[in-house]
């Protein structure tokens, strides 16, 4: 695409509404020409958002009524659950191309989609030809998609920390015993979005750690989809364990897989490192290493260690990434890098922020 790509974001305002800007700030094949908000219309982007000063000073928040997103080429949605399938009908019948950061175009089941999130889905054709957004496992079909479902914050340090395996496991089925898969994740506090609440205040978080969602989270589901198509088994089965920690920004998964037979012999250093040698955004550490959070901050970067424990029949894997950027807004970006037929490092390619 040798045009100027023009761009729509809805939910502009919040934290992955925010990083979309600030990754397309700088980006001179990018045109920004509407993103609405009820709360915001009128006011200038600089005024909400002062470190984009000197980028995008004449960018205007608009009513929802007003802001043309017909005229876009992609349409990104950083919304609610459920505000992107209802609009996509009618922006994808105008040849706009959706990327939807929440969830309403990830699960392919629509009644599995109700029973998580208590919705109906209101376009079950679209959700039937979407495509899940996750690049590194699902490039190819990502291209000519019009309607993409980003992979959610811990799904893709999970899936991208299981990809080789679960490849393996195609390749040679009954190698893992996909049926104890333990996934313990923990995230920053951005991740829960920029509502109001007591449970995500200061004094709620600091000098605080705890799980939550332990009886069942609506990220499961999610998960247990694309690691069933990427392993080639349906019976596949997941626990997974998410946990809030007192910092702003940041995933680390810790996941445990067992070898079906004792003494399996597999060399899994360097199948990781095959996997992932053409992958941009993806590092696989040197043997022995733990990956930190700060080491992503900032950045479309997940970095992965992968431990055989006293040389025994249980793998640990270790993924960090950046849940605002890998994990959100950035690769909401290189999907649409990819969708455009350009280079899916384009402004997304830069080292993190540290310390």
């Amino acid at each position: 695409m040798d045009k100027t790509i023009k761009v729509g974001i809805v939910g502009a305002t919040g934290y992955t509404g925010s990083e979309l800007l600030r990754l397309l700030a700088t980006r001179s094949d990018v045109e920004i020409p509407a993103i609405p908000s009820r709360t915001e219309a009128g006011k200038s982007v600089t005024e909400l958002f002062p470190f984009l000063r000197g980028f995008l000073d004449d960018l205007k928040f608009s009513s929802p009524d007003a802001a043309d997103l017909t005229v876009c080429d992609f349409v990104f949605f950083a919304t609610p659950h459920g505000v992107a399938m209802n609009a996509a009908r009618e922006l994808v019948s105008k040849g706009v191309r959706i990327i939807d950061l929440a969830a309403d175009f990830r699960l392919k089941d629509a009644e599995e989609f109700k029973r998580w999130y208590k919705l109906d889905h209101a376009c079950p054709e679209l959700l039937a030809e979407a495509v899940y957004g996750q690049p590194e496992t699902m490039r190819e079909a990502m291209k000519t998609a019009r309607v993409v479902g980003m992979a959610g914050c811990y799904p893709t340090s999970i899936e991208l920390g299981l990809a080789p395996l679960m490849a393996y496991e195609k390749a040679h089925p009954g190698t893992f015993d996909l049926t104890s898969i333990i996934a313990d994740s923990k995230s920053g506090i951005s991740g829960a979005g920029k509502k109001a609440s007591v449970s995500l205040i200061a004094a709620e978080n600091i000098d605080n750690f705890h799980a939550y969602g332990v009886a069942g989270h609506r990220h499961g589901p999610e998960i247990e989809q694309q690691l069933r198509l990427l392993s080639g088994n349906k019976d596949l089965r997941l626990t997974f364990v998410p946990h809030l920690l007192p910092v702003i920004r940041g995933i680390h998964s810790t996941i445990y897989l067992r070898f079906s037979k004792p003494g399996t012999e597999l060399d899994v250093q360097t199948l990781f490192e095959k996997r992932y040698a053409d992958e941009p955004f993806v590092d696989v550490m040197p043997a022995g290493s733990t990956p930190e959070t700060r080491s992503v901050r900032g950045s479309n970067f997940a970095r992965i260690a992968v431990h055989r424990p006293q040389g025994g029949d249980l793998l640990v894997i270790l993924v960090v990434e950046d849940n605002l950027v890998k994990g959100a807004a950035g690769q909401a970006v290189q999907a649409m890098n990819l969708m455009a037929g350009i280079d899916e490092k384009t402004g997304l390619y830069r080292p993190a922020t540290t310390p």
